[in-house]
């Protein structure tokens, strides 16, 4: 406890600089989502405080992201669709579903594969952030633009006639179940037709209307219609919020100006524009659980979401180890990354029950709280109640933040998040994959998929293939250095038999002795270079020797491979030695009695000095 307190001035100094950045970020990111201001600034306020007191980063500031952000709004956004638009009757699964991804998180930690984390290739991570930031701004157009499709009346008119259409199988999927459809007779249908008002009607319009804009791909759909009826006000706002948060960085440091900018700009629209658009209203008093995560879902309604909570969980570790990592090199510490997921997993869940946003560690709320003086875990629990204290205290003044200064901000983190390094380093990286003259570098390829299947398509799935493109470059990289590296010598009869004195043949012409050396593991990825080279050993050698001493792994591909070059040449009346066979290939080599029944035990050597006088002695040579 003593150790806890012992930095509590740089403490509090941390945990109130890093509340103040936060709450903007918050608001900004709960907007984003689709369920409002509350979402976020609730997130904000449990993941901070449970991740601090209970993770294995003592100085992360843990909070709602733009990448959880982005993944959240996708997910969100679905379940409100399938849910007739009505984001109350969607709340329960979707809370649900972030409260299956936090636990989900805590398991990781138990299992701890928190460690594996890092083995991630840096074009997948590179490709991810950049289509977050490509989201963003491609989302944010819109509120930038002061246009809202579903208030659209010429659009929403548009989807009248599919409204209709969704009713009226609404009706047939309803009588169906009531087993009041008769084919012969429609009758029971039409009255219930008849009974559709006009208000349902515009109402079911305007949710597809929302729903045909939503997303990356609906936003360039409407930005056409947005650009030709702009709200300049609302624009001004944004455009205002965006040139003050790049602004005042020049001036001091001392000061968020993301903070400024929200301080200025509310105060602009309250004072001099009456008819701006506040956010939703903030209500007052402490957070209230939402039981029907409890009481309204089954497990059975939340299995086909077991792959979605499962990505989130993977995007928050990732995000949140990441972070540590930053905070790690900054404080010159260790993180504990399985603990570090526990605390995560943990604030996410509770953060759910009360209706928060899932979250992860953020790495500039991290960096500003560790440069504020924050040492200890207190830092990140000061940030929350700082929070907790503008809710309960100022929930109305916040309610009167304008939407578009939230979009402007939002703009600056999407222009923040993407990776500038990986983006700037495409020309320079060798090409070391050709379509005829056109090259280009294997790692590019990685990040400029990962970027552009999840920026168009899918978040989820786009990280999937890029770790599956990227594995398999890496693992024919390495095969083919593998091949290359190993290498075969020819030993002529009339030699002093000094292996070091071979010098590397093609294995063509006569030899009575070769030696072939294997580099590295010898796995599927190696597998074919090394047959390939075996097919070179001369018909005329009477002895083969395989040096293995930097062969440590042999998977079972390599395994059955190098079966088939072994029993190819005992089959030519061959000898074959080896020398310095390594524990793990020797045990598999035993499983499927390569040897003894292949090679001799006898025929196994700890180096090679051993084996030539061996080889001297029982063979002869013409």
């Amino acid at each position: 406890m003593n150790k806890l307190f012992s930095h509590f001035k740089g403490d509090l100094f941390g945990g109130i600089t890093a509340g103040i950045i936060a709450l903007p970020l918050a608001l900004a990111f709960g907007v984003s989502s689709g369920l409002g201001p509350t979402a976020g600034l609730y997130g904000a306020i449990f993941l901070s405080f449970f991740a601090a007191l209970l993770g294995g980063t003592n100085t992360q500031i843990s909070g709602p992201t733009a990448p959880m952000t982005a993944l959240s709004m996708l997910v969100i956004a679905s379940l409100i669709a399938s849910n007739d638009g009505d984001v109350g009757k969607a709340l329960p699964i979707i809370l649900a579903v972030f409260m299956l991804s936090g636990l989900m998180q805590v398991g990781l930690g138990f299992m701890g594969l928190g460690k594996y984390i890092r083995y991630i290739p840096y074009p997948v991570v590179s490709g991810f952030m950049t289509a977050i930031g490509l989201i963003i701004l491609t989302t944010q157009t819109l509120p930038v633009l002061g246009y809202y499709p579903k208030e659209d009346i010429t659009l929403v008119d548009s989807f009248k006639p599919d409204a209709e259409a969704v009713l009226l199988s609404k009706i047939l999927e309803e009588e169906a179940e009531e087993g009041l459809l008769v084919l012969e007779d429609f009758s029971e249908t039409v009255s219930r037709g008849g009974q559709i008002t006009e208000g349902e009607i515009h109402q079911e319009a305007a949710v597809l209307a929302s729903k045909y804009a939503s997303g990356v791909m609906g936003s360039i759909k409407v930005l056409p219609i947005a650009l030709g009826k702009i709200n300049w006000i609302e624009m001004l706002l944004a455009l205002g919020t965006i040139f003050i948060i790049y602004g005042f960085k020049r001036i001091t440091t001392t000061i968020p100006s993301t903070l400024v900018a929200l301080v200025v700009m509310s105060g602009v629209a309250v004072f001099f524009v009456p008819s701006y658009r506040p956010i939703t209203a903030i209500p007052s008093g402490f957070p209230v659980p939402q039981w029907g995560i409890f009481t309204e879902i089954s497990l059975l309604e939340l299995t086909p979401y077991i792959l979605t909570s499962l990505t989130l969980a993977m995007l928050g570790a990732i995000d949140s180890l990441l972070t540590s990592v930053v905070a790690d090199n900054m404080t010159k510490t260790r993180h504990l990354p399985n603990k570090e997921l526990i605390g995560q997993g943990i604030g996410n869940t509770i953060s759910a029950i009360f209706g928060g946003l899932p979250g992860a560690g953020a790495t500039i709320r991290t960096v500003v709280n560790i440069n504020s003086g924050g040492v200890t875990r207190l830092s990140g629990m000061i940030s929350s109640m700082v929070l907790l204290l503008i809710l309960l205290i100022f929930s109305s003044v916040a309610s009167a933040i304008p939407a578009a200064v939230l979009a402007g901000i939002l703009v600056t983190v999407g222009i923040s998040v993407m990776d500038y390094r990986g983006l700037k380093a495409i020309p320079s990286l060798p090409k070391d994959v050709k379509w005829g003259k056109l090259g280009m570098s294997s790692e590019v390829i990685v990040m400029l998929t990962v970027m552009l299947l999840a920026t168009f398509w899918n978040l989820v799935y786009a990280v999937g293939i890029g770790l599956v493109i990227a594995s398999l470059m890496f693992m024919k990289k390495i095969g083919d250095s593998t091949a290359e590296l190993s290498k075969l010598k020819a030993l002529p009869s009339d030699s002093s038999m000094e292996e070091e004195e071979v010098v590397d043949a093609d294995g063509d012409g006569i030899a009575d002795i070769v030696i072939k050396e294997i580099i590295g593991p010898l796995f599927f990825g190696s597998a074919d270079g090394f047959q390939k080279l075996a097919k070179k050993i001369p018909s005329s050698a009477k002895v083969v020797v395989f040096r293995l001493e930097t062969m440590n792994y042999i998977d079972q591909s390599g395994l059955y491979a190098l079966e088939e070059i072994l029993v190819e040449l005992s089959d030519q009346g061959k000898t074959i030695y080896l020398i310095d066979l390594q524990k793990q290939p020797r045990y598999m080599m035993e499983r499927v009695e390569m040897v003894p029944k292949l090679i001799p035990r006898e025929n196994i050597f700890e180096n090679y000095k051993e084996c030539f006088a061996l080889i001297k002695a029982n063979h002869q040579f013409k």
